[in-house]
This record gives C-alpha cells, sequence and structure tokens, in this order.
C-alpha cells in the first residue's frame, strides 16, 4: 500500500465511522493536526500510533505499516486549485515578504525551521462571522558563515 492509497482507506473509514480528526489524534496521543498530515500522507507515526489510528478506524496492519513509513513530500501542482489550500498561497504571496523581513528583523538572517514546528487550528467565534486562528510556531534557525 502507497500512501495514495492509505489516505484513501483512512478518508473512507473516518467518513464511514463518522469520526472527527480529533478523535483520531485522541487515540495516537498527539496534536490533531500533526495526525490529520500523517493520515493525508504528509507525515509518519510511530508502531504504537499507527496501530491505534487503524484499530480505531477498523483498518489493517497495511494501513498501520503505511503510517509508519517516511513521507516523500513533494507537491504534485504549481498552484492548488481547492480554494482553502490556494488561499494559503495567496497569503504566502502577499505576505511572503513582509513574514521575510520581519523574521529577519527581529532574529537576524536565518529562517523558521518547518521540522522544529507545531501548529494548531482554532476556531473563534464572532457576530461579525466566525474567524479561523492559526498559529504556526516554528524554531529560528540562523544561517551561519564559514
Amino acid at each position: 500500500m502507497n500512501k495514495v492509497e492509505m489516505k484513501d482507506a483512512i478518508s473512507e473509514a473516518k467518513f464511514e465511522k463518522d469520526l472527527k480528526w480529533s478523535d483520531i489524534a485522541e487515540v495516537a496521543g498527539l496534536s490533531t493536526e500533526f495526525v490529520c498530515s500523517a493520515c493525508l500522507g504528509m507525515n509518519h507515526l510511530d508502531k504504537k500510533q499507527a496501530d491505534a489510528v487503524a484499530e480505531l478506524l477498523g483498518l489493517g496492519n497495511e494501513v498501520s505499516m503505511t503510517l509508519q513509513r517516511f513521507p516523500n513530500k513533494i507537491w504534485n501542482q504549481t498552484v492548488p486549485t481547492d480554494p482553502v489550500v490556494y488561499r494559503w498561497y495567496e497569503i504566502v504571496g502577499v505576505y511572503g515578504e513582509t513574514i521575510k523581513e520581519l523574521i529577519h528583523e527581529k532574529f537576524g538572517d536565518g529562517i523558521m525551521s518547518a521540522i522544529d514546528f507545531t501548529m494548531d487550528i482554532d476556531k473563534q467565534e464572532d457576530p461579525k462571522g466566525d474567524r479561523v486562528v492559526v498559529t504556526l510556531n516554528g524554531k529560528f534557525l540562523p544561517y551561519k558563515s564559514w
């Protein structure tokens, strides 16, 4: 089984069992965002976590084994057409240089890690329309001279 087949099997089982990503994350003992990413093929789970997810979903050892495999993080399209994902590209396109400038101004020459990183997605109720609150928290990695 490859990661795409695993993703399809997990998505189908999640739908059939009427589960939320938070339900799946709870049995794995990890954040909802990370477990969702692993189930979509962009991260991996350790054996204990993968077995717990597969068991909850009623899926076999093949799904657990695939969840444990390291992903190949590639994107197969230049600009995604899904509106939610596309808007993230728009945000980076419009504000990317601003983010870069402010990181450099506050920290120096370097980058924010996407490896030593956490993400939280929350809902903030608002009478003018609910708000999406996304917190990205990455370790600063300075460039070094040699």
